[in-house]
Formats: structure tokens, C-alpha cells, sequence
């Protein structure tokens, strides 16, 4: 093994003295002598201001100066101490400096420290472990190594017990070569067989990464104790081997007879959980349970995540109470996991509860409750507490400012993120990164703000960070979203270094705007630069062809993707399920049913919803009954669309009595249950309900819109109170379109108001002059009152205006194919066959016998 740390070099002064940005090749290091550039602590002023009273006035030797300085936390006194030593000339003695050096460093003191050990005329190696450990404590790796160097060539004997700091060097930078190279130091001085060095030796090339050298050196120690072993388990652990880490958790017990310790299990538990297996997490704390043991701090705070990841919320109220009988309320670490948990499970009330009473105020913990005021839709609270932040001190970091823009963001807010945003730019100190600008283009995509969109485009640019990642897919999303595919296609151009989202963003935007050809071309390009179209891919493909009515495209894609590897997710099946609505093409949506429940889809209220729609709008009650049915959690949204079936299917009765239980389970109705249920109402001939409901709807705070007047007015028209009607038309606050009229027009058909009917004909004329329906409704009214003078006036304007009946149609699914027919049609490709088998069906009507 190398040795070459042996070599004679030049040595240096300390290294803190040394130039700034050392380069992590140590073999490049430099060790020229280097000016001194602090300013030492000046004792001489502190000589005559000595008032440490337990030093004063009574007889003095080394020990009673360590004794004080093993036990002085405060860096004032511990000056005092220095100063006292100077004046009884102490000073000199190489014992005391070595307390006073490791008093420097337990206070944080680096310069102080390092100016003490430069200046000390004897050093031992006591004196050197003090000064690494202080280079350590404050991450200056490199500086301690250079010390090691020096150590060696000051002439001090070299113990096993230094050997432990150098390793933690070793560990900071991350050099498992370094570390091979001092474990042959460690093996020329024949310490490889202190258990206190191999012990060291392990836990460095685990935090290394080397976990192979790891165990290599457990099998050859000829002496383990537990801190081996937790060594190991560790070093596993860390490097996401964590069943291997189990495995030698087992190990400890068979080969050493050493029993697993509170650390041995932590560091298992703390491996699962910081590589997501968080239902092991909670499995391995009851194991250790078993085992005897009660957690510590560090343990719990490895499950708290993993319960958060979970939204386990009574395991979190268990582990809460555990935490309160062992005391642990007072530890900083833990009381932030406690939070987080019910922040992540909507238990807000009992996050704030913890947050407001145990929980040490600090940028952590307030942007956890930031981040979680957010979530719930409590918006106010999160910039409440962040602007409170100020107020107590804690400096807010962007964490803060981008959870609470994003939390604007996700709730709807856009001119408060836009303000937010502008607020940020004039805060010194604090620079928008990629997640601020993905934020705040989010908000110009959702407000289809392109002026404002190019303007953070513009802001993007001067921070350098168009070209990033999640900022470029950001830019396409909005250019798309805002229909200026030129801009989308250029900001995709521009990223440096493109994923699938970034892909799917652009791809999207060509979907929605309806060109399949470039699509394709797009999808080819993708592959070809190595990215493989994933579902979210074909999700926004589907999306874009079901905003454009390419349906028959849709479902056709739908096919192709049930067949392939790649399969439909929750999102697809919502996707379909509206276009087989529009298409009234019950197979096809039998089919996406069939995969809604394989998935298990069909119980979540969004997909069961748009199922009872589906089902509905092909035609079959009963399915769409069968499916609201098998919905787990029902919301106003689930109740709506069965509502609507009722009424779109004529079951009055039913409507009006799941409106009711709607209102009794306590559900809000808006605009849709009222319309539907005044549907309902229609189909009942029910006036005096349909009175209650509309009069309901102000109760609510919900306004009549015109489908809603329409409801009525057809209500009060089949029911033959026409004059109600028509003064209910007059009195209302919108304009009419040509449904309301038709609807009066219809009723005034059935009841034979002539008068009433000829002024709704009339409007409708006028709103609709081409629509022959119009025309042969009057007809129909003349018709039934016999005035066939006014009938034969009507049949003539339609003729002088070259208008016809529109002829009935129909249509029937075979074979996931639609065929229409029209009233004399023989425009089908088989309707040579069709009429052949009507002529048959009509002889056998007639006749009875069926022809041979």
C-alpha cells in the first residue's frame, strides 16, 4: 500500500492561513508558507480585567486550571481563564495550553484556537487532536488534512487515537483513495489491530462509498464490539443497501452474540426510510419493539417521515403520544416530523397546535407549516406566518417565498403570485430560481395570459434560466396553452438539456391545436433522441383530440394502447369515458369500464361520475345506477351526474327524492343540481315543487341562469299554465333564445293557445328564420285549432323558401361502428339488404308466416 504521506515536504503554517478555493486534489495541494492574515485575540488587554473568582486568591496548579477549563462552555470566561494563565505564567506549561486549545474549540472559537497552537512553545499530540478536531467541527477538510502533514514532521510520536480524526477527513472530502492510503499508514504503524481504529476505518469507507473495503476489513478484525457492527449496518444503511443491512443485523446476534442496540436498529430503520421503503420503516419499529427497545430521538425521527409519506394519521397520533411519555417534545429534530405528519395528513389544526407550543421557530419548521397552510387552501395563514417570520427574526430563505407563491398558484390566487413575485425581485438578498419561474408561468398558462407570460419569459432570460429544464417545460406549457405554438416551439428549442415532460409539453400543445400530422413527426423525434413516449405522453394526446371532437381518432388510439405495453391510467379512463358520452357508443365505453375495474378505478367519485354520465347519455339507467352505486366516497359531483340521468331518462320520482337526500346528508346544490332536478320536476308535471326548488335556489345563493327559467316555463307550459308562463318570460332578467320559445311553443301545441303560440312562433322565427322546425310547429298549432287557411299560409312560406321537414333519424352500434339512417334514405353501402329485410319483416307482421 502507498505510503507516500511520509515523503519530506516543507512545513507549512496553519492552514487556515491558506488561500481560499483549495482545489480537492490533494495531490496538487499547495504548501508554500503563507502570511499570517487574522488578528489573534490581543490577552495583554485582558491581564488586568481577570474576575474569575474561582481561580482568584487560592493556591494553583495544572489540575485546578483543567479542571475549570474542561468545564467552561463560555467563550468570554474562557478568555478570562487565557488571561489568568498569561498573568501566573501558566501560560508556558504545555498541559494547560492543550486545555485552553480544546476550550477554543468546544466554543466555535476557530481563530482564537488556531492563533493559541500556532504560538504554543511545546505541542504534544493532544495539542494537534484538539486543533483537527476544531478544522473538522467547522467542515475544513482539506485545511486538517494539511495539518496531518505537519503533524508528522514535528516530531510527535504518532498514536492510535489521532488516526480516527484523519479518517473523518477523509469522509468529509469523499476520497476513498485518501482513505486507502492512511489505512496503510495505519497498518505500517501496526494500529490495525486497535478495535478503535478499525472501527474508524469502516465507518469511513462507508460514508466513502467503498462498502466492499467496508466488510472486507470486518471478516479480517480479530476483535468486534458493537460499534463495529453498527459500523457496518451503517455503511449499508447509507449506501442503500438496506437489506444487506438487516442481513447483518441478524449477523451481530449469530456470530458475536452481540445484541442489536437502540443505534443498531436506528440506523436499519434510518437506511429504509431514507430509500422509501416506508412501510418497512414502520414494521422495523415494531420489531425493535419486540426486541426490547425503546427508540431515541433519531430513530423517531426516521419514522415520522415515513408515517408522513404514508398519511398513516392515527399511527401519527400513536407515535405523538409516544413522543410526549419519552419526553422527546423538546427535541427540535423530532417536533418538525410530528408536524410534517399532520401536515401531510390535513390535520392542520393539530400541525399548528404542535407548531405554535413545542416547536423551536426557525426557517424549517415555518416553512413546513407554510407549505402546509397551502395545501388545505389556507392561504391567508401561510402569508401570515411568513410575514410574522420577519417580525421574530427568522430570516426567510426562497423556500419560503416559493411556498407561498405556489401555494397562490395552486389555489387560484394569480394576482396575488404575480404580486408575490414582484415583491421577491425587489427583496435583497433572495433570487428567484427554476421552481419560482415554474410557479409564476403556471399562473400565466391557467389565466391564458400571453402579454404577461412573455413578460416572466423576459425575467427568465435576464436570470439565465430559460434554458433550464423545468423553466423551458414551464415556457412551452404557457406559449401552448396561450395557442402560440411559434413561441412554445422556439422556448423548446432553447432547453439545454430536454426529458419527457419537456416533450410532452410541446407534444401536448400541437394536440390541443389540432395537428395530428405534426404530432407524429414529434412522436418519431422524441424516440429518436432517446426518450420513449410514457402515458402522460399519450394522456395529452388523447386530450387534444377529445377537445377537438376527433373521437373516432380517440377511441381508436384507446384500442391501439389497450393492446400495447403501455397501459391506461386513472387519467386515460377519464379521458375516454366523456368522448364514448359524445359518441353515444355504449360498447366502447362498456370496454373502458371493464378496464376502470380491473384497475380499480371505478370506485374513485371522478371516474364513477363521468361512468354514470357515460352510461346515461348511451342510454342505459340501469348501468348508470349500477355504477354511482360502486362509488366509494360520493361528492356533489357523483350526486349531479346520476341527478341528471333521472331526469335526462324521465324518472321524475327518483330525481326529486335523491335531491332531497342530498340536502339531508348536507351536500350544497349549485347550479347543476337545480337544473336537473327542475328537469325532474318537468318530467313529474310537478308545478307546485318546481316552485319550491327555484324559490330554493336563493337560499343557497345560487342564480337562475336561462336553463333554469327554460325549465320552468316548460314546466308551467306542459302543465298547461301558459299564461304563467309567458308572464314568468317577461319578468325574467336575461334574454330568451330559441329553446325558451320552443318550449312555450310546445305547450301552446298541446293546449291549443292559438294566440299565445302564434307570438312564441314569431319569436322563434325571428331568432331561428332557417330552422324548418319552426315552421311546421306553427303548421301543427293551425293545424290542431283547424285553421287551414293560416296552416296553408305557413306550408306556403316554407315552400317559397324552399324549406323541408328535416327527415327523423336513428342509429344503432355494431361491432364498434355507428350507422345512421335517415327516413328514405338508400345511402347506406348495405341498403340493398336493409330494405330487403324490412320488405320481409313487414310480411311477416302482416301475414304471420314466415316467407320460406
Amino acid at each position: 500500500m502507498t505510503t507516500q504521506l511520509l515523503e519530506p515536504i516543507a512545513c507549512p503554517p496553519s492552514p487556515l492561513h491558506h488561500v481560499p478555493n483549495v482545489p480537492h486534489n490533494l495531490a496538487a495541494l499547495s504548501f508554500q508558507k503563507l502570511k499570517q492574515t487574522h488578528q489573534p485575540v490581543n490577552i495583554s488587554q485582558q491581564k488586568n480585567q481577570s474576575n474569575f473568582s474561582l481561580l482568584d486568591n487560592k493556591p494553583l496548579n495544572t489540575s485546578k486550571y483543567a479542571s475549570v477549563l474542561d468545564s467552561c462552555k463560555c467563550p468570554k470566561l474562557g478568555k478570562q481563564v487565557h488571561a489568568h494563565t498569561i498573568k501566573t505564567g501558566f501560560d508556558a506549561d504545555g498541559f494547560v495550553d492543550t486545555k485552553l486549545l480544546q476550550m477554543y474549540a468546544r466554543c466555535g472559537l476557530l481563530k482564537d484556537a488556531d492563533f493559541l497552537f500556532e504560538t504554543m512553545p511545546m505541542r504534544n499530540l493532544h495539542s494537534w487532536k484538539a486543533i483537527l478536531s476544531v478544522y473538522l467541527d467547522h467542515g475544513l477538510f482539506e485545511e486538517a488534512f494539511l495539518l496531518f502533514h505537519r503533524l508528522q514532521f514535528d516530531g510527535v510520536e504518532l498514536d492510535f487515537f489521532v488516526f480516527p480524526l484523519v479518517f473523518k477527513v477523509c469522509s468529509g472530502l469523499g476520497s476513498a483513495e485518501l482513505g486507502r492510503q492512511l489505512h496503510g499508514l495505519v497498518i505500517k504503524f501496526r494500529f490495525c489491530l486497535n478495535i478503535y481504529v478499525s472501527n474508524a476505518l469502516i465507518d469511513m469507507y462507508g460514508k466513502c462509498g467503498s462498502l466492499d473495503d467496508a466488510k472486507k476489513l470486518l471478516v479480517k478484525m480479530p476483535e468486534r464490539d458493537s460499534v463495529t457492527w453498527n459500523s457496518v449496518i451503517t455503511a449499508c444503511a447509507a449506501n442503500g443497501m438496506v437489506y444487506e443491512a438487516l442481513e447483518f443485523l441478524e449477523k451481530m446476534k449469530s456470530l458475536d452474540c452481540s445484541m442489536p442496540n437502540v443505534v443498531s436498529w436506528s440506523a436499519v430503520i434510518g437506511g429504509f426510510a431514507q430509500n422509501g421503503y416506508d412501510e418497512e420503516v414502520i414494521e422495523m419499529l415494531f420489531r425493535m419493539q419486540v426486541e426490547g427497545l425503546v427508540p431515541n430521538a433519531q430513530t423517531l425521527a426516521s419514522v415520522l417521515p415515513a408515517c408522513a409519506r404514508l398519511q398513516r394519521l392515527e399511527l401519527g397520533k400513536q407515535l405523538h403520544g409516544y413522543i410526549t411519555r419519552l419526553d422527546f417534545i423538546s427535541n427540535p429534530v423530532v417536533v418538525n416530523a410530528l408536524v410534517d405528519v399532520y401536515r401531510r395528513c390535513g390535520d392542520m389544526g393539530s400541525a399548528a397546535k404542535i407548531f405554535f407550543k413545542f416547536s423551536v421557530k426557525n426557517v424549517l419548521s415555518c416553512n413546513t407549516m407554510i407549505v402546509g397552510y397551502c395545501e388545505s387552501g389556507e392561504v391567508s395563514k401561510a402569508k401570515e406566518l411568513f410575514d410574522c417570520m420577519d417580525v421574530l427574526g427568522i430570516e426567510r430563505n426562497l423556500i419560503s417565498w416559493n411556498s407561498v407563491i405556489s401555494g397562490y398558484v395552486r389555489n387560484f390566487m394569480f394576482d396575488e403570485a404575480f404580486n408575490m413575485f414582484q415583491n421577491l425581485l425587489m427583496e435583497e438578498g433572495t433570487e428567484p430560481d427554476s421552481f419560482t419561474f415554474g410557479s409564476v408561468l403556471t399562473a400565466c398558462a391557467d389565466t391564458i395570459s400571453s402579454r404577461l407570460g412573455k413578460t416572466m419569459h423576459a425575467q427568465a432570460i435576464v436570470k439565465g434560466l430559460q434554458s433550464d429544464t423545468f423553466v423551458g417545460g414551464a415556457l412551452v406549457e404557457m406559449y401552448s396553452k396561450c395557442q402560440d405554438l411559434k413561441a412554445a416551439q422556439k422556448a423548446f428549442d432553447e432547453v439545454m438539456e430536454k426529458d419527457v415532460p419537456t416533450w410532452n409539453a410541446l407534444i401536448s400543445g400541437y394536440a390541443r391545436s389540432n395537428q395530428i400530422e405534426r404530432i407524429q413527426y414529434l412522436l418519431q423525434k422524441m424516440k429518436g433522441d432517446g426518450y420513449h413516449p410514457n402515458i402522460y405522453t399519450w394522456n395529452s394526446i388523447l386530450a387534444g383530440l377529445v377537445e377537438n371532437s376527433q373521437l373516432d381518432l380517440t377511441m381508436q388510439l384507446f384500442s391501439e394502447m389497450q393492446i400495447s405495453k403501455l397501459r391506461p391510467d386513472i387519467y386515460t379512463v377519464g379521458i375516454i369515458l366523456p368522448a364514448c358520452s359524445r359518441l353515444a357508443t355504449l360498447e366502447r365505453g362498456k370496454q373502458a369500464h371493464a378496464h376502470s375495474i380491473k384497475c380499480g378505478y371505478d370506485s374513485d367519485v371522478r371516474i364513477g361520475a363521468a361512468l354514470v354520465d357515460m352510461y346515461a347519455k348511451c342510454g342505459s339507467l340501469k348501468y348508470a345506477q349500477l355504477a354511482y352505486n360502486r362509488i366509494s366516497n360520493p361528492n356533489l359531483v357523483s350526486h349531479n351526474a346520476i341527478l341528471s340521468a333521472y331526469a335526462m331518462h324521465g324518472h321524475g320520482e327518483e330525481g326529486i327524492s335523491l335531491f332531497q337526500t342530498m340536502l339531508a346528508l348536507g351536500f350544497i346544490p349549485d347550479h347543476v343540481s337545480f337544473l336537473s332536478v327542475l328537469s325532474s320536476c318537468v318530467h313529474v308535471g310537478s308545478v307546485e315543487k318546481g316552485y319550491e326548488l327555484f324559490d330554493l335556489m336563493g337560499y343557497y345563493n345560487v342564480n337562475p341562469t336561462l336553463k333554469h327559467y327554460t325549465s320552468m316555463v316548460d314546466l308551467l307550459s306542459r302543465s298547461g299554465k301558459l299564461h304563467e308562463a309567458y308572464e314568468l318570460i317577461k319578468k325574467m332578467p336575461v334574454e330568451c333564445d330559441s329553446v325558451l320559445w320552443g318550449a312555450l311553443l310546445g305547450g301552446c301545441v298541446i293546449h291549443g293557445n292559438i294566440e299565445l303560440g302564434e307570438i312564441a312562433a314569431e319569436r322563434l322565427i325571428e331568432l331561428e328564420p332557417n330552422n324548418s322546425g319552426n315552421y311546421v310547429s306553427l303548421a301543427n298549432l293551425h293545424a290542431y285549432a283547424r285553421r287551414w287557411t293560416d296552416l296553408a299560409r305557413v306550408r306556403g312560406m316554407m315552400k317559397d323558401r324552399g324549406m323541408h321537414k328535416s327527415p327523423g333519424c336513428s342509429w344503432i352500434e355494431d361491432k364498434n361502428e355507428i350507422h345512421s339512417f335517415f327516413a328514405c334514405d338508400r345511402s347506406h353501402k348495405r341498403a340493398e339488404e336493409i330494405y330487403a329485410t324490412l320488405d320481409y319483416l313487414a310480411l311477416h307482421m302482416k301475414t304471420g308466416i314466415v316467407p320460406g
